[in-house]
């Protein structure tokens, strides 16, 4: 692929800047739909994951400390009870949405037997 580009790109002497100039384009869009707007969308996601926590729900840290949400508190950390009587203090940004994403469709699904 990259061979046939380059002849081409050979082949029009004075005429090729056109051709790069849309080659360029074409990169640029490429990485756009790969690279940025998967980023993007995956970032909306989280943020929204963040905003939707409440009291109570069950957490996985990115450090993979499990805990219960027990107090949201306004500058963006939340108070996680780790066990009864032992709070964390930690950043909502430190919340892995995969995990516990997964511990909770685990405990659902075994509540479902």
């Amino acid at each position: 692929m990259t061979h046939l580009l380059f002849v081409l790109l050979q082949a029009s002497p004075g005429g090729g800047g056109s051709l790069q100039l849309i080659l360029l384009g074409g990169m640029i869009l490429v990485f756009w739909l790969f690279m940025i707007r998967p980023q993007a969308k995956k970032a909306k996601i989280a943020k929204k994951f963040q905003e939707d926590m409440q009291k109570g729900d069950k957490i996985v840290t990115i450090a993979g400390i499990h805990g219960t949400v027990n107090k949201i508190n306004d500058d963006g950390t939340i108070m996680m009870e780790t066990s009864p009587g032992s709070y964390l203090k930690i950043e909502k940004s430190a919340i892995s949405m995969e995990w516990t994403n997964n511990l909770n469709k685990a405990a659902t699904a075994t509540t479902a037997k």
